[in-house]
Order: structure tokens, then sequence, then C-alpha cells
């Protein structure tokens, strides 16, 4: 134990380990092993020969880092005996009472010597052990983070191993600094009146408070009280006035919240504007006295030598009344007096007009509002709307205020809405009174939305419907229109009903004419003499009754196929017209001229097309068909009997005559003929080619976009022989491929560009010369030269060609001029040569001459590309 060495690190964060016999060879914790980081102790549980040696205690400050090192302490094994098994014996634990502040972790240890070595479980007495609870070091420390007062019980550490057990108890618990809840603040008060404060808060344990004046404490008093946070303080004194303190707090700790208490003296000082009092003939008028003073005053009103009674009201105000009215204040520190001139004016009427009026949605409307009032007084109006003011800006422009006259004022009402009926107030004010009148818009306009909406009865294709009726906005209600929607309408659509049409007074009704088997949702509109109203809710959802389906399918034709098919097709019926579940289609046919119907089923809803087979019909052979419908229900009816024909079937025949002939070294024109009219005609062709040294899954293919008779392969090798075969297609596959025809690519262009072009320039004229090409083996001969003429800043070019290494341009049209020369062979164009470049003057049109012995083709000639 070498708590003395460390004891002066205790008051910081330290972490202890020890080292056995040499550093860093540390004593590694586990079942048997432990380190307490409480008091810094090395327990072995169960000594082992291994175990021998020398051991340092090392602390580290894990704040600063610093190490201290014990001496060493050597562990040898007594000789004189050995010993034996024996039960658990606790030497490491945590106290009976361990306190601990919310939020923080809290860390049990619990080790015990014992042979076996013991095993340590843990639990909570009544209750559970939180489940962010961590188990470290082999199950011997118990980790609580976050600790929260729900954590606070009884822990109990066991430990346990065949030769017997035992156990220790301790208590977490669980403590909050005091919080505030409420607090003081601040108060001015009259000398004489009472002071309550009261302050509040939390914490573990419960906080008690106290009270604190300019920092001294303060005691209860005749006039002063303090219970639980509440301070009252009975007819305060200047001597009250001060700084106030109120503290909460717990063994745990202390907070505390501050006031200042100002007790107000002053004597009674009136305002130095005058007081001028208007009353209305017949109206009470109260006499108004507000000095400011401290402690309030003592108020008294006489008109000159005459007091007045203490109610300072003037009943039922005459002219009589008039006059100088003064009043006079007074408290311990002083008096002052303030006079108030009343002045008694005539009665004010108001007159709202018209009282009551009914308009129609959309239409206009003016209230016109008139007071009579004393002329010596200024009047102001405001617009009520069910008694609330009318707020002009957010109404749309639907509101417009207009002042015809000083006691005049009309409210016009434009376009109107449902929503502006209610009662309109027209409120006049002048210093002396105010004096209001009503008038009641209706306004007329197209019904509400009906009630709820309830489906009575539902069948395959009718619903009864009931409903309640909506406000009829001022306009009886003349009638209803009845709407369904459902998975395959486009919104809601007006149904037929049964009667017809429903009058305003029916609150039932049919819907009719509705498809078996789908789902339903329903609608009620109203309508009146003004127009058409909002609609009701949609109804709960409903399916209708299934039934025989109605519905055919349309377009009904067929054709095409392999050969001996008949392949017949349709328009699918719409599940909306399916009429119920198991939904099919009954395929029919005959031959023309037969008498009896084959029908097949054809099970599936969304099918389009049966194919039947028969090896005796030749092809293009004539049927009568129809297709029918069916469901669960039964069949339904069949279409319109078509005629459709049986499918000629993929080309029978390959075509003939293929012919293949090199264009260059890599093309090759291919020709043939096509195959004999009749059943299976090629609606286009597939042209496979492959190299003869290459195998036939890895051949191209090239299909023609019509009926042509002729292609030209690009893309080839050159001097390579390739096998070509043409085959006819048609929708409905491939027929025979032709006998295989093969051609071979003539050799590569040359590679080798013309070289050192020379040319003399005489005026217009332009002499050329050049190193004939010399083609390799594997090339194609030259056979001629090809001049290409262009003009700086022009797109087109002229060409000429000559089977001579020279060439005479005529280059009179002003500008710079390019020229190139490429060798011409069977296999294709060889390589581009350097450019010439060449400036001339303004002048006619230029053209390509040819100097040489022979001609290309016995002409020389050019062209604009």
């Amino acid at each position: 134990d070498y708590s003395n060495v460390v004891s002066s690190l205790r008051l910081t964060t330290i972490m202890y380990s020890w080292v056995f016999n040499e550093f860093p060879l540390f004593v590694a914790e586990d079942s048997r092993r432990f380190i307490s980081q409480v008091t810094g102790n090395l327990y072995v549980s169960k000594v082992q020969p291994s175990d021998v040696g020398s051991y340092i205690c090392l602390v580290k400050n894990t704040v600063t880092n610093a190490r201290v090192l014990s001496p060493p302490t050597p562990l040898t094994l007594r000789t004189d005996g050995l010993m034996g098994e024996y039960e658990p014996k606790i030497e490491v634990h945590f106290p009976l009472s361990v306190p601990a502040a919310r939020g923080v972790t809290v860390r049990l240890e619990c080790f015990a010597l014992g042979n076996p070595v013991p095993t340590i479980t843990w639990r909570k007495m009544n209750g559970n052990i939180p489940k962010k609870a961590r188990l470290r070091k082999s199950q011997a420390v118990l980790e609580i983070p976050n600790v929260q007062l729900e954590d606070s019980g009884t822990y109990e550490c066991k430990a346990e191993n065949p030769r017997g057990g035992t156990a220790f108890k301790g208590h977490i618990q669980v403590y909050t600094f005091p919080q505030w809840i409420s607090t003081i603040n601040d108060s001015q008060l009259d000398s004489g009146d009472q002071l309550h404060w009261e302050c509040k808060a939390t914490g573990k344990p419960r906080p008690t408070y106290r009270w604190l004046r300019n920092g001294e404490p303060l005691t209860p008093q005749s006039r002063v009280e303090m219970v639980n946070g509440e301070l009252i303080i009975q007819k305060v004194q200047q001597a009250d006035s001060g700084m106030y303190q109120c503290v909460a707090e717990n063994k745990y700790g202390a907070i505390y919240c501050s006031a200042e208490l100002k007790i107000l003296a002053s004597p009674p000082v009136f305002s130095p504007n005058p007081v001028r009092l208007i009353a209305t003939l017949g109206k009470d008028m109260l006499l108004g006295c507000r000095p400011r003073a401290s402690p309030k005053p003592r108020v008294t009103w006489r008109r000159g030598d005459r007091r007045i009674q203490p109610s300072r009201r003037i009943i039922n105000s005459t002219r009589s009344d008039e006059g100088n009215y003064v009043c006079r204040a007074e408290n311990q520190f002083g008096s002052a007096e303030m006079t108030a001139m009343l002045w008694v004016k005539e009665a004010m009427r108001v007159d709202l007009s018209p009282s009551r009026v009914e308009v129609t949605v959309g239409e206009s409307v003016v209230l016109s509002c008139r007071v009579s009032h004393d002329p010596s007084l200024d009047v102001a109006f405001q617009w009520l709307l069910n008694q609330q003011p009318l707020n002009f800006q957010q109404e749309g422009g639907h509101f417009e205020y207009t002042q015809t006259q000083s006691s005049t004022v009309d409210l016009m009402i434009r376009s109107i809405l449902l929503k502006h009926a209610g009662k309109y107030g027209c409120r006049a004010q002048t210093s002396a009174d105010t004096v209001s009148a009503e008038a009641e818009v209706l306004v007329r306009g197209p019904p509400g939305p009906p009630g709820v909406v309830i489906v009575e009865e539902i069948k395959d294709t009718t619903a009864t419907l009931s409903w309640s009726g909506g406000v009829d906005n001022h306009s009886p209600i003349s009638s209803y229109n009845l709407q369904a929607r459902s998975p395959f309408s486009l919104g809601w659509q007006t149904l037929r009903t049964d009667p017809e049409p429903v009058t305003g007074d029916m609150e039932s009704a049919m819907a009719v004419e509705l498809n078996p088997w789908v789902d339903y949702e329903f609608r009620v509109v109203a309508s009146n003499a003004i127009g058409t109203g909002d609609p009701s809710a949609p109804s709960r959802g409903v399916r209708t009754k299934e039934a025989v389906p109605s519905v055919v399918p349309a377009n009904v034709s067929g054709g095409n196929g392999r050969r001996h098919e008949l392949v017949i097709s349709w328009e699918p019926v719409s599940e909306e017209f399916q009429n119920g579940e198991g939904f099919g289609y009954i395929v029919a046919f005959r031959a023309n001229g037969t008498r009896g119907w084959k029908e097949k089923m054809v099970t599936s809803a969304d099918s389009t097309m049966y194919k039947y087979r028969d090896e005796t019909f030749p092809p293009l052979t004539p049927f009568e068909v129809k297709v029918g419908v069916y469901n669960n229900k039964g069949d339904g009816p069949f279409s319109g009997v078509v005629t459709v024909y049986s499918a000629e079937g993929e080309p029978r025949e390959a075509p003939s005559e293929v012919k293949a002939s090199s264009i260059s070294s890599s093309e090759i024109k291919v020709t043939w003929r096509p195959p004999n009219p009749g059943p299976g005609r090629p609606r286009g062709y597939e042209v496979s080619y492959r190299k003869d040294s290459e195998q036939e899954e890895s051949g191209n293919r090239k299909k023609t976009v019509g009926n042509e008779t002729s292609m030209v392969l690009t893309g080839l090798e050159g001097n390579s022989m390739y096998l070509i075969t043409v085959r006819g297609f048609n929708s409905i596959g491939q027929g025979p491929a032709s006998t295989a025809s093969t051609a071979k690519t003539k050799k590569d262009p040359p590679v080798q560009p013309p070289a050192n072009l020379v040319w003399i320039q005489e005026g217009t004229n332009v002499s050329l010369n050049w190193d004939p090409v010399k083609s390799k083996d594997n090339e194609s001969d030259v056979i001629g030269y090809k001049v290409l003429l262009s003009q700086e800043g022009r797109v087109h070019n002229q060409v000429m060609r000559t089977i001579t290494p020279s060439a005479v341009l005529s280059l009179p049209e002003g500008g710079t001029y390019i020229i190139e020369v490429r060798a011409l062979s069977e296999g294709g164009e060889g390589a581009i040569s350097s450019q010439v470049r060449v400036l001339t003057s303004s002048g006619d049109n230029g053209k390509l001459s040819v100097i040489g012995r022979e001609l290309w083709n016995s002409l020389s000639y050019w062209s604009i590309n």
C-alpha cells in the first residue's frame, strides 16, 4: 500500500498502474489481479509461482502527464505450507453511502480474495441495474455514466466460488445542486404598502431558504415574515429600502438571487398642462384627479367655495354644471391643487342606413353613416364587422371608405362575398362622447356544401344515397347534383339519377348506370337561383356488386405468325368494364365455309392475343373470328365476326445469284436475286460476312432498310478473302441462307505520300511536279494522282486527276491557294502530301490543266467538291 507516496496527488486526476520486474512490463488486470483506482493497491486473489518478482507502483497525473514511481516491493512464495481452498473474502468495496452529483459517472469497485478465484456479480436491490451501466475489469468495477435521480438506490456486489460466497451492499445517493424556478425582481412601493416577494428553487436534498438585506441576515420581526422562500413586509417604511438577496441552499451548494426595494416618499405634484373636461348633456361625468405622490394622497374636490360629494361624479349633466373645479391632494409630505375647466355639450346622435339590406354575391352595396353633433367638436369614425374593427388593407379591395361631409361617411362593399355577411357597426367618437349604430347585411349566394353523404344501399349498377341539406344562403335550394369518382374516371363525374332531377326538397336519391365491381366515392352538390355551391365531403368508398360482363373487346383482328399459325388479337377490356373477378376471354373461330366454331378460353384479363396452330391448313387461309368475355358470374356477349387470315410464315426460299465484287481495300459490293413470289415473302434481307480464316460465330451481319437487292459492305480489311451469304426475313422470322459467295478486297493504298513537290509560278499559272510514288509489295499499284486545290478561307475544293507526276494550274483569282496531292490506286487513295501555298492577284476564275503524255481516261478534268 503506497498511499503515502501519492497523498500529495490526491487533489488531482490520477491513475494507478503497477510495473512487474522492469519497465515497461505492466501487470495485466484480470479475474485474479485487480488495481484499485481509489487506493492504488494491487490485489492478487490467488497467488501463482508466475507472480513472484519485483513490483513498482506508478502514479500518473492525467492532466500534466507527470509520473511518480514507488520503491520496488518484492513478492515471494512461502515454503512453510500450501494454502488450501477457502471461501471468498471481499477486500475492495465501495463505501456504505456514495453521494454523487447528477450527470457524473459513478464508479463502484468490488474485488475478493479466494481459492478458487471468485466470480463477481452485481445487482440493484428493488430494481434493475441501469441499461447504460458498464461492467469492467472482469466485473470488478460497475460504472454508471450520466447518473440520474432514478439511479439512486442500494447496489450489491457478490463474490462466489465453490467454497461459498459473500456480499457487500452500499447506497448511491444522487444529489442535485439548487436551481432557480422563480426569482425576485426590483420593486418600488409607497410608504405603508405591503411587500410580497417569493423565490423558488429545486434540488436534492430540497433546498432551504434564508434572506439577506444589504448583505446582513434578515430576521423575522413584527412586520417581517419569512416562510418557505416567501418574504412579506407589512407597512413598508423608508428604513426597509435596500438590496435584498434570497438564498436557496442544500448540503451541496447555495444559489443567490437579488432585487432592490425602493420606498417612494414625495408630496403631491400635478401636471402643469391645463385640464379641460367635456361632458354630454344628460349623461354622467366623472372628474378625474391623478397627482404623482407617495404615499397615495387624500383627494377632495370643490367648486368655488362649495365642496363636492366624495363620489366625484356629476349626475345627468346640464349647462349649469359648466365651470371650474379644483382638486386638492395632500399626504404627510405636502399638498397641491389642480383646476379643471368643464364644458357641457349637446349629445351626439348617429344614423346608419339602410339598417337591413339583402344583396347577391358579386353585387355591391353602400352603407351610409350620418352623425349630428356639437359643431365645436371634431368627430372620428370607425367601421366594425361583427363587433371587430374592419381591416381595409386585408380585405382585398372589397371595402372602400369615403367621407362625403364632415358628419357623414359611407362604406362601399364591392363584389360582395358570402363571408361579408353580418352586422356592420359605425362608431362615432368626439372628445365628449362615443356613439354607434348597427346595420345587418344579408348576402344571398349559392348554397353551402350538403352534409355527410351516406351510401344506404349498393347494387351492381345502382347506389342509394342520402345526405343532409346545407345552408341555402338566403336563396332556396332548387336541385341537387350527384357526382362520383372512381379509379378510372378523370375527376368527379355527374351521375344519372332516379328520380331525375333531384329537387331541393329531397335528401335521398338513387344513382344509376354505374359499372359493376368498381370502387366509387360519392358526393352531392346543391344549386339555387344564384348558382351552384361547393360539393359535400366525399362519402366512404364502396364497391358495386359483381355482374356478367357486357362490354366486348374492340378491334378484333390478326394475321402474321409462323407457318400453320392463326394469330387472333384484340384490345383488352379495361378493368372498369370487367364487372367481376375471374374475367377472361372466349376466342371463337372457324375456317370460311365450315359450320362449327372452335372456342378457346383465355384466362388472363390482360391478354391481347391468341395463337392457334394446325399443320393441316395452308398459308393465308381465311377464318371467321369473334372474341367474347366472361367472369365468375357468367358468359358475356361476343364481338362482331371478322375475317382473319392464317400466317404466310417466314421466307421459305433463299435469295439466288448472289455475287460479290471488291470495290477497294475496305469495300465489297454484294448483289442478289430475290426468291420467287409466294407465301413467306421477305420484307428485307440480311447479309452475313466473315473472313475465310474466321469462325462463323465471329462473323458480322448487316440488314437492308427495305427490299433492296444490293449492299456495299464497308470497314473491311485489305487484301482479305471474305465469305458472304444472304437470307430474307419478315416479321415472322428468317428464311434459309443462300449459297456462300466469296470476294477478296484489294490491297491497301500506298502509305507513302507524294514527296518533293516543286512548283514554278509564271503570272497566274503554276507548274507543279513531284516524285512518283512507288508501291510496296503489299500495296496496290499506283494508277494516277489526285490534285486538290482550295482557296484559303473558303470551303469548296477543286479536284483534278492525272496519271503523271505533274500538273499545270491556272490561278487567276486573287488570294492565297493551298495545293495538296494524293496517289490513286485500286485499293483507294493514298496518303496526302505536304501543302503548297501560292499567292495570286485578282483576275478570272481559275482552272486546272494537265501536262503529260497520257490523260486519265484520255481526258483531263476538274470538279467542284
